[in-house]
């Protein structure tokens, strides 16, 4: 371990010796001052530690403050001949050693690294204890391992950051809120007793219809919030933050010239920063309840935990991480006390749309069970059923298939009809509804959080530039000084032949001056700067896409080869399922496929993002999720446009078949359709993603990493039993994973939502299978939080930002979308056309018949004939398309009825989409984004912030008055007593010992509600205040 003579002023403690058993690691050594936020970083085993004794100070030696393990002999300092630095800790306990950096040979650049690193932590950490935070370290010296410094904000420094970060607090003033009055009471008593068994057992936050005014802190306002206790004010959550706040501030100027401890952990500087949990999430009955309650933190804001004494994180555990209460609300309040509001928005967001999703699965299961209830009346489905109906088909593929009929294909008929009936249409219009809905419903729902939260007005705060973004502006200023160095070097030179006028020079200084005002291109980057990684960014997008549609058109391949081995199979039982067969192996490889390109495609992102070289955190975050999505949209998504808009349309007719490298032919879609198929494709690939990815990607994945963590820690762990110390928080905090952003768990929805919405005519059922999923998600990612991942830093937001934005493309896309699955894909249309226009009895009967066209055997081209045909000798075939038979002064061209279909699609399209675009703005204005009851408290609780200002300015000039009539009584009767207003330039003196305090009080009217005066105890400060009344007061100290 190295501790420089700088870091002797931080106090290196036993955590053994606390008074209060250290609260598990969440306090200092002397159990009153709180852990607000951790640092570790990590000492390198190529070093060798030595006592003083006997030995001198030589350039690879470090001085260091002994904790008490080695012995301070006489003498120490003299032999050193260095003075000591006096250490906080006993005197009596405190040696200086010193640490040998090892020799000159295989090690210094190891060692040279480590040594800046110091250097680098000692001024962090010194800029740290200079913007008012208290560090301690570790008692115990190591030669390798992590080392942890812990940082506690006293009560000076939350006020300022409070302050600074204009953090709202709840004040002393409180107001009733409006009750509900009539039916609408009496339906809201009737729901809270019917969801009371679906409520987490949670402490309430606020009791009653008791609401306290909330405002930004302000330490000259300090009386007016509740505080009770100065530890306890700021909750944990608040505390990290503004802890937080100020690591990301901090400067480095001397050593490496960066800013923030995200900048050195990129560097190396530290390993990580976290805050600390609350504790153990695991809640043990037989805990004394005294000890509970200290080692409870602080609980929910403004809220006591009720006498069982659990802690926020054991509620967190036992109401919300538990897959047992699957079925109760989320305590979204307590999620984001503690975990901040960006998490508790996700959350809250992930709750509205898997409640949303009830009356979707419900809809979808009605229309699924619609077309199980009708197949048998279907009439299309029972043409290609009955026997009488012999349709002999033309084959499927050329010389090794065999003519065959149509009534094989009977089973593939009536599961088609279970999702392409008359009741899918309505599920498409209502399922694009339902997209608005939830949008609005969300907005809604966001704004009462919002308020609920305090959010309303919060500004957002300024962002400091990622390190990446320093490394590369710090490399350009090198760059640039190098420049101009060789320039002036060069300067000279090429002024030999002539001199510089003054009025050059005027003409330099005054564009110098010019410039001034505006930021020169080496404080910044500019597009040139980036240009190399947009161009990269392009082709390698480009790359991708056409990647993805490499792997769609391997899988076609696939598919086209398959079907042509199995059918010239001699197996009857394998030509028999060659379409199942060759369908199902086909989606999963095209499954495992898309669930390793995500992988790969999410690294590549977060790269090409990285190559922009993005200036904030927002920026760089908003950039990668529109990389991320766009490459996980097309690789998610691919396989299912092809079925559902390309399959088939290109595979020609019987005689004149498309063909791939001159061989293989274009596969067709089977003869009910390509709408089964795009369900089986759509089935398999979203409950295949959501299956495997819960699974294994966030369950196995997750293990995995924490049984390697347990294995490479179980030395540290043993030692740590051998001496019987208690477990600290830090440590066990230092044992999790890292929080890593919010994206792949918003992606994950963002996708399932895709399938929920784009393609849901072509499978009802897909809410259901989404609902399912999402009531395990919502669980599975609460026990992450909870039991995985390090508390994350708060983060203050107002909304979900992009993925908003994503969410409404998505929704409109979903309707052309589904307009062209319904036109297109499904045989809706074709049958309403052939019903009202072709049917000569205006039923269905004959629309199988009216589907299939003629072909002449004889027309086939040679060696694609089937040789014995099991059917014996055909002459005609059928195929499903709309052209003329061979007997036709025409043959084998388009119908009319074919032109008939296609102008009907079109108009479909055009008419849907218009239709739900129109129901969609209606809905959009219909309802409000903000609720009525929300609009209404917040204009009352201005007015009562006002009142509350107005009576507190009241109260100041009263107290002016009286300091008036008791020390000055000759004046009383020319200073104001009520709302008068008396002769303007009126002024006292008033003696006060040594000290004469002198009173200039300035009568005028105002037509503002502005008044600068503000006294808070002996202070006096300009405020907003009264509105006709100003007062100014001077000390003259004599």
């Amino acid at each position: 371990m190295q501790i420089s003579p700088s870091e002797d002023k931080i106090p290196v403690v036993d955590p053994a010796s606390s008074p209060r058993d250290n609260d598990e690691g969440h306090y200092f050594a002397d159990g009153q001052r709180k852990v607000d936020y951790v640092l570790v970083f990590h000492w390198h085993r190529h070093s060798s530690l030595r006592s003083l004794v006997n030995t001198s100070v030589s350039q690879d030696r470090l001085s260091v403050v002994s904790n008490g393990n080695f012995p301070l002999t006489v003498g120490s300092e003299a032999t050193a001949g260095k003075k000591v630095a006096k250490p906080v800790v006993d005197a009596a306990c405190v040696g200086e050693v010193f640490m040998e950096l090892g020799s000159a040979g295989g090690h210094d650049h190891g060692e040279a690294a480590d040594k800046e690193m110091r250097l680098i932590r000692e001024e962090f950490e010194a800029n740290l204890q200079d913007a008012g935070l208290e560090i301690e370290r570790d008692k115990d010296v190591k030669a390798h391992g992590p080392s942890f410094t812990r940082l506690h904000a006293p009560w000076p420094v939350l006020c300022r950051e409070a302050e600074f970060l204009r953090i709202k607090v709840p004040t002393k003033m409180s107001y009733e809120l409006k009750e509900e009055t009539g039916f609408g009471s009496s339906m809201s008593t009737v729901w809270r007793k019917l969801s009371q068994p679906f409520q987490p057992k949670v402490p309430r936050q606020e009791q009653g219809h008791t609401k306290f005014l909330s405002h930004c802190f302000s330490r000259e306002k300090i009386q007016m919030y509740n505080i009770t206790s100065k530890e306890t004010f700021f909750d944990s959550t608040t505390r990290s933050r503004i802890v937080y706040e100020i690591l990301r501030r901090t400067v480095c100027v001397r050593t490496c010239q960066t800013i923030g401890i995200n900048t050195l952990i990129a560097k190396g500087a530290y390993e990580a920063a976290f805050p600390l949990h609350d504790g153990d999430y695991h809640h043990t009955a037989n805990e004394n309840p005294e000890e509970k309650n200290d080692r409870q933190p602080d609980g929910e804001r403004g809220t006591k935990l009720d006498p069982e004494c659990r802690v926020s994180i054991q509620i967190l555990y036992e109401e919300w991480a538990s897959y047992s209460s699957f079925f109760k609300y989320q305590p979204i309040d307590l999620v984001r006390n503690y975990f901040g509001e960006k998490v508790g928005l996700y959350f809250a967001w992930l709750g509205v749309y898997t409640q949303l999703l009830i009356p979707a699965s419900l809809v979808g299961i009605i229309v699924f069970c619609y077309g199980v209830a009708t197949v048998d009346t279907d009439i299309p489905s029972l043409e290609m059923c009955d026997e009488q109906h012999n349709f002999t088909m033309c084959p499927l593929c050329d010389a090794g298939c065999d003519f065959w009929h149509l009534r094989t294909a009977c089973a593939t008929a009536r599961a088609s009809h279970f999702f392409d009936n008359p009741a899918t249409v309505f599920f498409a219009i209502f399922m694009s509804l339902w997209a608005v809905l939830f949008q609005e419903n969300w907005k809604r729902r966001q704004m009462s959080l919002s308020f609920r939260w305090d959010m309303t007005g919060v500004e957002e705060d300024e962002e400091h530039p990622r390190p990446k973004y320093e490394t590369t502006l710090l490399q350009k200023r090198q760059k640039k000084q190098k420049q101009k160095k060789k320039k002036k070097k060069n300067e000279p030179e090429r002024q030999e032949g002539g001199t510089v006028t003054g009025k050059d020079r005027w003409r330099q200084k005054l564009l110098s001056a010019m410039a001034a005002g505006t930021p020169s291109d080496v404080d910044r980057l500019t597009w040139k700067d980036r240009l190399p990684g947009y161009f990269i960014n392009i082709s390698s997008i480009l790359f991708m896409f056409a990647l993805t549609c490499s792997v769609v058109f391997s899988v076609i391949m696939y598919r086209i080869t398959m079907v042509a081995l199995m059918s010239v199979s001699s197996d009857p039982a394998i030509k028999a399922n060659v379409r199942v067969t060759v369908t199902s192996t086909s989606v999963v490889i095209s499954l495992v496929v898309i669930l390793i390109l995500d992988e790969i495609y999410g690294s590549v992102a977060a790269k090409l993002t990285e190559l922009e070289i993005p200036k904030t955190e927002t920026s760089f975050e908003e950039r990668l999720i529109l990389k991320a999505f766009l490459l996980k949209f097309m690789n998610a998504y691919a396989p299912i446009f092809y079925v559902a808009f390309f399959k088939g349309r290109f595979a020609g007719r019987p005689g004149m078949y498309t063909y791939v490298f001159n061989h293989y032919r274009m596969e067709e879609c089977a003869p009910g359709g390509c709408l089964i198929e795009l369900c089986i494709q759509l089935s398999i690939i979203m409950l295949g993603k959501q299956l495997i990815q819960n699974n294994v990607f966030e369950i196995g994945i997750p293990k995995l990493k924490k049984l390697a963590r347990a294995i490479k820690n179980k030395g540290l762990v043993e030692k740590e039993k051998k001496e019987e110390k208690p477990p600290q928080q830090w440590k066990l905090d230092y044992t999790l994973e890292s929080f890593d952003g919010l994206t792949p768990e918003y992606m994950e929805m963002i996708i399932q939502f895709g399938f929920v919405s784009l393609f849901v005519a072509s499978f009802p059922l897909a809410p259901l299978f989404a609902l399912l999923n999402n009531v395990i998600e919502i669980r599975l990612d609460a026990k992450k939080f909870v039991t995985e991942l390090r508390r994350p830093v708060a983060v203050r937001a107002k909304d979900i930002g992009i993925w908003y934005n994503i969410l409404s493309g998505l929704g409109k896309f979903a309707v052309i979308i589904n307009a062209f699955v319904i036109a297109f894909t499904s045989d809706f249309i074709p049958r309403l056309v052939y019903q009202y226009v072709y049917s000569p009895t205006g039923t269905m009967q004959g629309f199988t018949d009216s589907t299939l066209s003629y072909f002449n055997v004889s027309d086939l081209k040679a060696g694609t004939v089937p040789q014995n045909s099991a059917l014996g000798e055909v002459t005609i075939c059928r195929y499903k398309d709309y052209r003329e038979p061979p007997w036709s002064p025409e043959p084998y061209q388009l119908t009319k009825q074919y032109w008939c279909v296609l102008a009907s699609r079109l108009a479909f399209v055009i008419l849907f989409q218009n239709l739900v675009m129109f129901l969609s703005l209606l809905v959009e204005w219909v309802i409000p984004d903000v609720p009525r009851t929300i609009m209404e408290q917040l204009k009352r609780e201005k007015k009562l912030l006002v009142d509350v200002f107005l009576q507190e300015e009241k109260e100041k000039l009263q107290l002016i008055q009286s300091l008036f009539s008791k020390d000055n009584p000759l004046q009383t009767a020319n200073l104001p007593s009520g709302p008068g207003f008396p002769i303007p330039g009126h002024s006292s003196a008033l003696a006060t010992g040594l000290a004469q305090t002198k009173v200039i009080v300035n009568f005028r009217r105002k037509k503002t509600n502005i008044l600068p005066l503000y006294i808070s105890g002996d202070r006096v400060e300009r405020v907003p205040a009264f509105h006709f009344l100003g007062v100014h007061i001077e000390e003259d100290l004599t």
